[in-house]
């Protein structure tokens, strides 16, 4: 089975994490990147008009991303990370799920959090894609990261 480990990352942790992961199971890797980087100010979420802000209470929103430099028809599952923002993902990775053919693919997300649990990502990622989509974990410890890794290789 070929795995990647994709993921967007506005602060650094979410990566630190998948490349953990990939180098663990020898997997693929790959960084989900907007054509516009986030700036502190734009992960402000305590300001309502910060870019990330508005992007969450949009759910239609869909962040523009760097697409045609990976091949996912490769991959027969992919370890979907990211960082949660109200309560789910955030809509960057819809942009990633509609840009792309997952087609007959497994994706198992996973998410770093400070605080929060994977919440209704599963069911709002679900509307942007054809894959089958399951529930990993928070993942913010390396305990947590090596009973993930257990879990998806049972």
């Amino acid at each position: 089975m070929k795995i990647l480990v994709a993921y967007f990352s506005a602060s650094g942790v979410t990566k630190g994490v998948a490349e953990k992961i990939a180098e663990k199971i020898g997997a693929d890797i790959y960084e989900i990147k907007p054509v516009k980087p986030y700036t502190d100010a734009d992960l402000n979420w305590m300001n309502r008009n910060s870019r990330s802000s508005v992007e969450m209470r949009d759910k239609s929103s869909r962040p523009e991303i760097i697409t045609g430099d990976i091949d996912v028809s490769k991959y027969d599952r992919i370890l979907l990370g990211y960082p949660v923002w109200w309560y789910t993902a955030p809509t960057i990775v819809n942009t990633f799920l509609e840009a792309y053919d997952f087609s007959g693919k497994e994706i198992i997300i996973w998410a770093t959090s400070g605080g929060s649990g994977l919440g209704k990502a599963k069911d709002d990622l679900a509307k942007s894609t054809t894959a089958k989509i399951l529930n990993g974990k928070i993942l913010n410890t390396t305990a947590q990261i090596e009973q993930f890794i257990k879990e998806i290789y049972k």
